[in-house]
């Protein structure tokens, strides 16, 4: 066999066999995170019969690769992506030794924090807005990278030390909710809300309907300030 068509092969099948450990990887790391947030619902529902709360937390397996969690005024939702991503080479990823020793530890497969109101799913309100309040990368050693919100984008970076873990879950599902719960859905400016369309009236006039509704309304959230 000619050089060239065995090195080909070759990269054919390294790159074929580090995908699907990413992406083996990536699944575990989410039915973590599945796990964990199942636990705080049930720990949940237990402190709740102890205050006697009126506080409602839900716990919702979409399929395989979504879950959600609502809770008061807001819902989680948890993605995993299918596909595997490499940092682009101007990341900072990309300068740590623990990288340049080894160029496969950069590729990644991805998980998704979305936080909603729980209205806009509860009611399918289409036209609801939610934002990405963090994004998980797990590479081929199960070592992860986060970029989010205040702590979620700063207590758990150590990319070449870190290794994903039950209680790595547990930790970011606690910080994603506590920063959720600091969002505060803020009255936007008068001048913004002061016309209204036929098609927005239609919009209220429906059952369950509201004009579009998302926490930043076009602006920043308070947590965004502090």
């Amino acid at each position: 066999m000619e050089e060239k068509r065995e090195e080909l092969l070759n990269l054919l099948t390294s790159k074929d066999g580090l995908n699907k450990t990413v992406r083996k990887n990536t699944a575990a790391a989410f039915e973590m995170f599945r796990t964990e947030v199942r636990a705080f619902n049930d720990d949940f529902a237990s402190y709740k019969q102890q205050i006697e709360a009126s506080t409602e937390v839900r716990f919702t397996d979409t399929n395989s690769r979504m879950f959600e969690i609502t809770f008061a005024a807001d819902a989680l939702i948890f993605t995993e992506l299918p596909n595997v991503f490499e940092f682009s080479r101007n990341h900072d990823i990309m300068k740590l030794p623990y990288v340049k020793e080894d160029k496969d530890r950069s590729y990644c497969g991805v998980i998704h924090i979305y936080n909603f109101l729980s209205d806009s799913v509860k009611y399918s309100r289409m036209d609801d807005m939610g934002y990405l309040i963090g994004r998980i990368f797990i590479n081929k050693e199960m070592h992860y990278y986060i970029e989010g919100k205040q702590e979620l984008g700063l207590l758990f970076n150590n990319f070449g030390k870190n290794v994903f873990t039950p209680e790595t879950a547990r930790n970011i599902i606690e910080s994603a909710v506590r920063y959720t719960v600091n969002f505060d859905l803020l009255t936007p400016p008068y001048d913004d809300m002061k016309q209204l369309t036929v098609a927005g009236l239609v919009q209220m006039q429906e059952e369950n309907k509201t004009l579009a509704t998302a926490k930043r309304m076009g602006f920043r959230f308070q947590a965004d300030e502090q």
